[in-house]
């Protein structure tokens, strides 16, 4: 956030704003509690006419009507209680309504940009928000204000009673603050540590083929324990401040509450308050002190609470709620890259390093090169998962940000080389979880060439294939993930290494896709290894280090790159001609 200017006024967050919508019931409940609290007195004083009154007078009429009322006032202040609590709970449900689908798409922002650190934490701290405030916790914040009103009660009974409820208050007040000191740190590194720890094993779990196969159990487990030991380790240490400062809060507050029978029998030897007093004091100034009790007694609760604000605030603020953009027309799939520069996330040094490039309406692009010479960051920035450093990537000239995702989604195709399949049926992921419109789900596995595998299947399009497609070959996941990028006729289709699991069938299949694509005008960009496949293509480009060596047809570029492999014997300087040689382009097909 930048800061505000002198005399602007500070902007308020979006999870202070959801709160403050609450703003109505959170008076509501204040205003239960005033006569939650003035009912409170409903003991004290009623021990007070006990002995002063009944006693004295022994009559027993006035007993009862006083019993009568006494049940009267309780039977009020538990119904108070009851929907005081109930107002607070559907607080919490209205916050959670409000915040969760922005938390949700927050941290499906933060997995863009930081693979790997994103998990479902922020969820779980919306709803430690939301059980703190829907707990007893969040009462004693509105009982607090209170306190005064009851130590000037028993200032009317004798000035000692008040000074000495001062006293004890100070000393409970005291023992919150080293509660506080003593346990936050402790409290923080152990949520930190338990976050981690969460993230560890859900990484190693997306992994645990490979961890069982290659013997890896052992060592995973081995940082897991460190990661988590750490957790317990550090969360003990704060369970126990705050429990010995919990208990020492509750026993101290007891034994206020006997000192001052003591102190008010005192007085009452003195003549100076009489014996009703000196019980309604004792009563009065425990429940001065309760809400002290417990917000000490639930104070890791709060504290939990607050990390859990300051995360989930940091998160919204870093990943702001934008406004919905306007509507752009149905792209035809024309594709323009204007120097654009790519650093991925945790990466210091650029994947793209200027890369300009047209791919007209209908192109079938090939895109070969080594192993990180930045070809899945180039279709990163053709789709726009990553961020751009520089330069823009346009859609029928308009910048790929400036679309709505949600909107663009139907008419783009990618096939990433990390196939991740959902838990449901096949016709459900092919459909991309959209109503569905058995017709295109069909239309796209038999474009894919995989309509016949799936009949085979045990419930044809209505077979469960489990989380990340575990029931499904590696192959059988890439042909399907292929149908789910093909579902309703998008103009842009990104594939990359779509054939690393495919058989000689699959391939087969695979080039009878893109040709189909190719004919009906679909703008393809297909990121291989294998030269096989590149006989679907018109357009090559060669990526080496971030930057775009050539970008022709297909045949010319692969021409030039067998001239590179195999040179020809250099002719002497009388027989060189006189004119200079081609000069390859960067950024614009070869013999344009």
């Amino acid at each position: 956030m930048s800061p505000n200017r002198p005399g602007q006024k500070l902007k308020m967050t979006e999870l202070r704003q959801a709160i403050h919508k609450a703003k109505k019931s959170f008076i509501f409940v204040g205003f239960f509690s005033l006569f939650i609290n003035l009912l409170q007195l409903t003991s004290p004083l009623y021990m007070l006419q006990l002995y002063d009154r009944v006693m004295t007078s022994r009559s027993e009429s006035t007993l009862w009507f006083l019993t009568l009322l006494v049940i009267v006032l309780f039977i009020t202040m538990a119904l108070l209680e009851m929907i005081r609590s109930r107002v607070l709970v559907r607080v919490g449900n209205k916050l959670d309504n409000l915040l969760s689908d922005r938390v949700f798409e927050s941290i499906f922002a933060l997995a863009n940009k930081m693979p790997g650190k994103a998990s479902s934490a922020p969820l779980n701290d919306l709803t430690q928000i939301r059980q703190f405030m829907t707990g007893n916790g969040l009462f004693a914040f509105f009982d607090l204000p209170w306190m005064p009103i009851y130590i000037l009660i028993l200032f009317l009974f004798h000035p000692f009673f008040g000074y000495f409820s001062i006293f004890a208050g100070i000393v409970l007040v005291v023992f919150a603050i080293l509660n506080e000191n003593t346990t936050k740190g402790k409290l923080g590194e152990a949520n930190k540590l338990n976050r981690d720890s969460t993230v560890f094993v859900d990484m190693s779990l997306r992994n645990a083929e490979v961890i069982n196969a290659m013997g890896m159990h052992k060592n995973i487990k081995k940082i897991w324990q460190k990661k988590y030991f750490g957790f317990l380790n550090a969360q003990m240490i704060a369970s126990d401040n705050a429990g010995l400062w919990a208990n020492i809060a509750k026993s101290s507050r007891i034994m206020f509450q006997s000192l001052m029978l003591g102190l008010g029998g005192y007085l009452a030897i003195k003549a100076e308050v009489s014996p009703g007093m000196m019980i309604a004091g004792s009563i009065i100034m425990g429940r001065a002190l309760a809400p002290l009790d417990l917000m000490i007694g639930t104070w890791k609760g709060f504290s939990n609470a607050r990390t859990s604000y300051e995360r989930l605030n940091g998160l919204l603020i870093e990943f702001p709620q934008n406004d919905k953009p306007m509507e752009l027309p149905a792209p035809k799939g024309d594709l323009l890259l204007e120097s654009v520069i790519v650093i991925p996330p945790n990466a210091k040094q650029p994947s793209l390093k200027g890369i300009s490039l047209h791919v007209e309406k209908g192109d079938v692009v090939g895109v070969i090169g080594p192993s990180a010479a930045g070809k899945s960051s180039l279709a990163r920035a053709i789709l726009g998962i990553w961020p751009l450093v520089q330069g823009k990537a346009r859609l029928d000239l308009s910048d790929i940000s400036q679309w709505d995702k949600e909107l663009l989604g139907k008419y783009i195709g990618y096939l990433p080389q990390d196939i991740e399949l959902f838990e449901g049926t096949i016709s459900e992921n092919i459909s991309r979880f959209s109503q569905v419109d058995a017709q295109k789900v069909v239309e796209a596995a038999q474009i894919a060439g995989v309509h016949e595998m799936i009949l085979r299947l045990p419930e044809g399009y209505d077979t469960i294939i489990g989380v990340g497609g575990a029931t499904l070959s590696g192959g059988q996941r890439q042909r399907v993930g292929l149908a789910r990028a093909l579902y309703g006729n998008p103009v842009l289709v990104v594939l990359d290494e779509p054939n690393s699991n495919l058989d000689d069938v699959g391939e087969a299949a695979l080039v009878e896709a893109i040709k189909l694509l190719k004919a009906k005008g679909t703008t393809v960009i297909l990121i291989t290894h294998r030269p096989n496949i590149l006989q679907v293509t018109n357009k090559l480009a060669l990526m080496q280090q971030g930057l775009l060596q050539m970008y022709g047809n297909t045949n010319e570029v692969l021409q030039k790159l067998q001239q590179q492999a195999n040179p020809q014997p250099q002719p002497s300087a009388k027989a060189q001609p006189a004119s200079a040689p081609q000069v390859v382009s960067l950024s614009k097909p070869v013999g344009a």
